[in-house]
């Protein structure tokens, strides 16, 4: 008996082509399906995925997939910016009609680069920092994000990484925490590392504040960046709990293949999510 979670995948791909056929540079800019109250969240664009290209031409490619939201990598806005370059940058947010609505990945290995990263985030108006933050830090990180009113969201790095490698290595450091203090899913890390994206989802869905949705070759850490859709993570299923469950931040995709031409395989994981969301919405 196939469930709702199997006929949504088999849906999504047909509909992925229709809803990319909507991308068009002066569309009115949508984070997801604002209008359709079935979808609690909203769509963005980490800015990790421009890493080649100005800040002019990151704005200017956000639009063209009609997504609203973007959180910035320091390539568009350095940590060291002065005010004065805040503000000349969010002024030219504004005028795009972006919301920047955090920052990321952002690491912070000593009190001086936890004090940077909250005034940063403060001055350019950003309500979320995707960070790093060394253990020994996190009563401090705790304290400025009850000051600044500012959350963090720990970002998974998977294999290789020793300091917050899953999910769950976030989890028992922050558990007992303030729950301004939270998780970027960063669901092929999850993959690579060999863990259920989907489960992992469901199972710390309280703290997860972020996500980044991108799609692996493989499940192991040699998996490589790849258009949504057609790797081996369950796209589907991750959409799907977080429509379920109420998510109320952003996912955004954070697609690192093509660095010089990232576009192309960039609108095709656009659509394919959108046409993911339209048969969830559908069945709803």
């Amino acid at each position: 008996m196939k469930t709702r979670r199997d006929f949504i995948k088999l849906s999504g791909a047909g509909m992925a082509g229709t809803a990319l056929s909507r991308i068009n540079p002066d569309i009115h800019l949508v984070s997801s399906l604002t209008e359709d109250t079935a979808i609690p969240f909203e769509l963005g664009i980490a800015s990790y995925t421009f890493r080649k290209f100005n800040l002019d031409d990151t704005l200017a490619m956000t639009r063209r997939l009609a997504i609203r939201n973007i959180a910035f990598k320091s390539f568009h806005l350095p940590l060291e910016a002065t005010s004065e370059e805040i503000t000349a940058t969010t002024a030219k947010i504004e005028k795009a009609d972006l919301n920047l609505y955090g920052c990321g990945v952002v690491y912070m290995n000593n009190e001086s680069e936890v004090n940077q990263a909250f005034e940063y985030a403060r001055m350019a108006g950003m309500k979320l920092i995707i960070g790093v933050p060394n253990h020994e830090l996190l009563p401090m990180v705790e304290k400025k994000v009850k000051e600044y009113g500012i959350r963090v969201a720990i970002h998974n790095h998977g294999p290789g990484d020793e300091i917050y490698p899953t999910l769950e290595s976030i989890y028992v450091k922050i558990k007992d925490l303030d729950p301004g203090i939270g998780m970027c899913h960063d669901i092929g890390h999850t993959q690579r590392y060999g863990e259920d994206p989907v489960k992992d989802t469901e199972k710390y869905f309280n703290r997860i504040l972020d996500v980044h949705l991108k799609d692996v070759t493989e499940s192991s850490a040699n998996g490589k960046n790849y258009e949504v859709g057609r790797g081996v993570i369950d796209i589907p299923g991750v959409l799907d709990v977080l429509v379920e469950k109420k998510f109320t931040g952003f996912a955004s995709f954070e697609y690192e293949k093509d660095e010089d031409d990232p576009l192309p395989g960039l609108a095709e994981s656009v659509g394919y999510v959108r046409g993911v969301l339209k048969m969830i919405s559908r069945s709803s």
